[in-house]
Order: C-alpha cells, then structure tokens, then sequence
C-alpha cells in the first residue's frame, strides 16, 4: 500500500524515535510518496521511500493512504531522489537533487520568530551571489535551482523534476519506475514550473496572491514563502522565478507612500543576489518582446 507526506516534511528514521539511538535518515518533502513495509506499531511503521532502496520508520499520523483506484498515481506520485551526496555548492554536479548538506539550516516551523530567524540563516547558508552552484555560464543561468534548494530547505515543495512520457504510461499500469535523469525523468525549467503553479500548486498547499504589497506582507507576517514566477514571450528562452523573502532590519523593500512595489527578493540569473528589490525595479512586467515576460504570478506558502 503507498502513502504519502501529509506534513511539510517528515523525518525517516533508522528506529521510531522512541529509541535513545534513532537518527534521522533523510527528510521527506511534502506529498512524497512512500510504500507500507510494516505496521510496526500504532505509532511507528516502516516504509520504503518509494523509487528508492532506502527503508526505515515515520510517524504514521503524519502520512496519509493513496486510494490507488480513485487517484491518477502519475499525478501524487511525485519523482522523489533523495539529498544527493556529489552535489554542493562548490559545484554543478547532480543540480537535479536536493543538497545534502547538513550545515545548511532547515526552515524552523515552532513560531513565527523561529521561521523567520531561520530563513535568514538558510539565505546566508546557500549564498547565492558566491556559491558556484548557483553561478551562470555559457550556456545557462540558475534560478530554478536556487529556488529549489530555498523551498526544500524552507520545507515547501516545488517540483524540479517531471515525470517523462515513458515512466507515465509505467506508473499508470500501477508500476514502480526507477528515477533515472534525463530519461525517466526531466528537469523542470522557469517556464514549466510557471505551468505547475497555476495547474498544480494549490495541492501542495500554495496559494496565489494577487497583488505584490499582499505577498511581501504575508511573508513577513508569516514568516512564509513567497514566489514571483514570470513566463517568456519566446517560450524556448527561460522564464524566471525568485523567492520573496522576510524583511530584515537591514534589507528592505522598496515602498511608495507605504505600498510595496518591489519586494524584497533572493534570486540566481543573470546576477546573483542575497537580497535585492529596487535593483531590479518591476522585472516581471518587462514587455520587451526579446527578454520580457508575457505574464507574471505570485504565490504565498506558509
């Protein structure tokens, strides 16, 4: 039987928790699908992290039971590697997995002080403007990546990978298909994860904000995340997407007559920036046929 994150993330461990050893193997993401080895006890039962070798014991009020005959398994069962150990920030190497860095802080859920206080501490962490991983060439820039590494350290999720054709026509014959890059699964660029927000993202509890004071207001309320996620014109060309961030003491963002017009924003592209807002003024309303952007959206997630 499979079952899948019904919390912002879940912790695997090697023992349920109640053992003095237990340590966590690896945190689940929200949605994350996993399959049922063992009821072990009321409390603790033992998955295997689907599309994966990796097994040990979760929470079971924290997961909930796919109905198999109801849900299209290709649309819940989200491509799933674990933290990857080549990747870092020194590097470009497995950009498609999350980091697994353990000095990088996870977002603190406990308070509103806690989120905040937490995010800066993940912000100075991945640092975007000096870490390699993050830094344009040739051939690409990196805002996809970056925003994906913020919201998986922030405990939200946005894909980064999307099923291929092949692995769709698998899972719906109800089989298991191993994640293999670039041929069961692709990357999810700017444009397509423009795409996922409108279609997908209200089920991984995203929720669209109208207007960018409402969006700079709520993340620093909240202590929550913000998206501003722009499509292109020409839509070979990559769109763009960065995280609306916390104001802090020292960051700011650019207001007029007490009205947020340009958010305090974190991004990797064409330049790199921690923290930035007038900077970059209104870049999503760009309506340059070559570089602009044909629409812009904003999302909020707690």
């Amino acid at each position: 039987m499979k079952y899948r994150v019904a919390t912002s993330s879940l912790n695997l461990r090697d023992f349920p928790s109640a053992n003095d050893n237990s340590k966590i193997l690896t945190q689940i993401p929200f949605r994350h699908t996993v399959k049922l080895i063992e009821k072990t006890t009321a409390d603790w039962w033992k998955v295997r992290l689907l599309n994966t070798e990796t097994e040990g014991f979760v929470f079971s009020k924290d997961i909930e039971h796919v109905d198999e005959t109801t849900v299209n398994i290709s649309d819940i069962e989200v491509p799933n590697f674990e933290p990857g150990s080549k990747g870092s920030l020194d590097n470009k190497e497995e950009t498609y997995k999350p980091l697994g860095n353990s000095s990088i802080p996870f977002r603190d859920l406990t308070s509103v002080e806690s989120k905040l206080s937490s995010i800066r501490k993940i912000i100075d962490a991945l640092d975007v403007e000096k870490s390699f991983r993050y830094q344009k060439d040739e051939s690409d820039t990196y805002c996809n990546i970056y925003t994906f590494d913020y919201c998986f350290f922030a405990k939200v999720y946005i894909p980064r990978l999307r099923w291929t054709d092949k692995a769709i026509a698998e899972l719906k014959k109800g089989n298991e298909v191993p994640l293999i890059f670039e041929d069961t699964v692709r990357p999810f660029y700017s444009n397509y994860i423009y795409d996922w927000f409108l279609q997908s993202s209200n089920a991984f509890g995203w929720e669209r904000i109208l207007d960018i004071h409402g969006l700079q207001n709520k993340v620093n309320e909240n202590g929550g995340v913000g998206i501003i996620c722009a499509k292109r014109f020409i839509l070979n060309k990559s769109g763009h997407v960065v995280v609306v961030v916390p104001e802090t003491e020292t960051e700011k963002a650019y207001r007029l007559d007490g009205k947020v017009i340009y958010p305090l924003q974190s991004q990797a592209g064409m330049n790199n920036y921690n923290y930035f807002s007038e900077i970059r003024e209104e870049w999503w309303d760009s309506k340059d046929p070559e570089k602009g952007y044909s629409s812009a959206i904003f999302y909020y997630h707690d």
